[in-house]
């Protein structure tokens, strides 16, 4: 590669100054599309009202409802109970995991705070703490209006 003539050098860089232009073009076109549009909000009182009164539909359906979360190491068992979409209560039912329940007790707690079936991993139970999630999921999913 010593001798490199001219020509060759000359269409590599044009090779690669075509590609950078390319990209760059692809990459502006991309950001513009994603720029968030305005969103302009009525000066109309009468409508801002009719907007803000409008009632939101129910997520869930009151109740308790029992969901099964299971892996290659158990299953859990919860009862989950919901109030106005919101939930009110979980208990673990039952718990057949190959670790100690007491690993995951503080489960129950999180899913109040945090109004979700997510919840943060037990370090040393991530078996027992997904199966916990499954199984307040699989709860919520049931108790879904249609």
């Amino acid at each position: 590669m010593a001798k490199m003539g001219k020509k060759w050098i000359v269409l590599c860089s044009a090779a690669i100054g075509a590609l950078y232009a390319t990209e760059y073009i692809a990459t502006q076109s991309q950001a513009s599309a994603a720029q968030p549009s305005a969103v302009y909000q009525s000066a109309d009182p009468i409508s801002n009202a009719q907007v803000s009164s409008t009632v939101t539909a129910k997520i869930y359906k009151n109740g308790t409802y029992t969901g099964m979360g299971s892996n290659r190491r158990g299953s859990i068992q919860v009862d989950v109970t919901l109030n106005n979409d919101k939930i009110t209560d979980v208990v673990i039912s039952d718990f057949a995991m190959h670790y100690s329940e007491s690993d995951v007790v503080g489960l129950p707690d999180e899913v109040l705070q945090y109004q979700s079936a997510q919840v943060d991993n037990v370090s040393g139970a991530t078996y027992s703490t997904r199966a916990f999630e499954d199984a307040v999921q699989n709860a919520l999913d049931q108790a879904r209006n249609s």
